[in-house]
């Protein structure tokens, strides 16, 4: 099996759906895909083999790192080429528990 996100115009996942691995065009169902359904077409992998993470409903793909994102958590948070994920504008400290707080924008210390 193959798994395929449709994106829409602003490279958000709208749908994910499975393609044929046994497809004798050799696309994995990529050209049915496009016949039957039209929209834009990235392939995911079940098992985060390829573009850092399963596709889902409301991800985003961001084509310059070739990669899915989980929907972002929090406004003041960006794109990190880095860690390939969202980060927060301040570092998070290595230790202790900690939440972020949007509106002041820092980190906050939770107790356990």
């Amino acid at each position: 099996m193959s798994h395929w996100a449709e994106i829409d115009e602003n490279n958000i996942v709208v749908r994910v759906t499975v393609g044929d691995n046994n497809d004798p065009n050799g696309d994995e169902g990529y050209q049915w895909l496009i016949d039957n359904l039209g929209g834009t077409w990235i392939k995911t992998s079940y098992n985060n083999n390829i573009r850092k993470r399963y596709a889902g409903s409301g991800f985003t793909y961001d084509p310059v790192l070739d990669i899915f994102l989980e929907p972002k958590p929090y406004p003041s948070w960006t794109v990190s080429a880095e860690k390939l994920d969202w980060v927060a504008p301040v570092p998070k400290p290595d230790s202790g528990f900690w939440s972020w707080n949007e509106e002041l924008l820092r980190w906050e210390e939770q107790e356990r």
